[in-house]
């Protein structure tokens, strides 16, 4: 069974990993719906209870998926969701976290969840048009209605972060972090450290690069985030990229584990109060990862790993310049 860990100071506890359920029915081409429900029921015999998901997942269907799943099982686990885009005909039109529809959304994400609660409830992207405190009093209020447990945030900037944590408490930030992905070492982790808030690594494995199995964008098919959306994986970047994660195999022979249970490893090494929540729709991979919790990567280990993969050594942007866009930078 999975340790435990304690997201934020608020009292939220968590398995050490968790499951990210976006590629069940969005951004990686089509995923079989009866594997995922295994997938997710096998998560649960596993002892993984933190589950993540989102509206513009699918959109809708994401959430759909886990509360057909969840239904009579809701009491074992711990349900994040998201909120603040606008979608239009089936598709993200912007952001949007006006207080009005960040209700409107969350009254549909608990029918389509099928339940009467939000355990973690984030605002997906920072809207510049909403002040981040009429956000955090919107959420508090939602949270004071018993609709919602615990507010975070995702991939927003440290002044952000301290202007929504002097409203309401933020009990975890969602943001890309892993061996692939280090720029919240500099500013944001030091902040959530001081400010007593949990982190959520997602795309820990850097969006499958680094388990060892990475291929260049044009080698995924028409509909995969990957193909078209990452530029790390294109061209030369890739090139770059592939010789840098070279460590990650090199340890994961010496330990006769998987590189991705040496990526895994090394992020829960970075500290207790990080919960990364890798994706699959696979029962294998699942337990691939879910075995990481119980790898002990050795200091001279880590600190390997740490030379040979630092901060900015990544090649390539890792979204396109309109998905960058969407980022917090104020």
């Amino acid at each position: 069974m999975l340790t435990r860990r304690k997201l934020g100071s608020e009292g939220l506890e968590v398995s050490a990993l968790g499951l990210g359920c976006m590629g069940m029915s969005h951004a990686y081409g089509s995923a079989d719906r009866s594997q995922s429900i295994a997938t997710l029921y096998r998560a649960l015999v596993l002892g993984c209870n933190f589950f993540d998901t989102a509206e513009v997942y699918g959109p809708f269907t994401n959430e759909e998926l886990l509360g057909e799943a969840l239904a009579g099982r809701r009491a074992e686990v711990i349900l994040a969701t998201k909120f603040g885009f606008r979608i239009a005909d089936g598709k993200m039109a912007g952001v949007d976290s006006r207080p009005a529809h960040i209700r409107e959304v969350v009254e549909a994400s608990l029918r389509r969840l099928r339940t009467d609660h939000i355990d973690l409830l984030y605002q997906h992207r920072v809207d510049p048009a909403v002040p981040i405190e009429d956000v955090a009093g919107t959420v508090g209020g939602l949270i004071a209605a018993g609709k919602v447990r615990f507010f975070g945030l995702s991939e927003a900037s440290a002044a952000t972060i301290r202007r929504a944590h002097a409203v309401h408490p933020v009990t975890a930030l969602q943001s890309e972090y892993s061996l692939w992905e280090r720029s919240l070492e500099a500013e944001i982790l030091p902040t959530l450290r001081e400010l007593g808030i949990g982190l959520v690594p997602f795309a820990p494995l850097g969006r499958g690069f680094l388990t060892g199995k990475a291929k260049r964008a044009e080698e995924y098919p028409e509909g995969d985030f990957r193909r078209t959306s990452d530029p790390r994986l294109q061209g030369e970047n890739f090139d770059a990229n592939l010789r840098l994660t070279e460590i990650v195999r090199e340890t994961a022979a010496e330990l006769k584990a998987s590189p991705g249970q040496i990526a895994l490893a090394w992020l829960l090494a970075q500290g207790k109060d990080l919960v990364p929540i890798p994706g699959t729709t696979s029962i294998s991979h699942l337990e691939d990862n879910l075995a990481a919790d119980s790898l002990r990567l050795t200091p001279a280990a880590l600190e390997e790993i740490n030379q040979a993969l630092p901060p900015g050594a990544t090649s390539g942007p890792r979204y396109t310049a309109a998905m960058q866009a969407l980022i917090d930078k104020r």
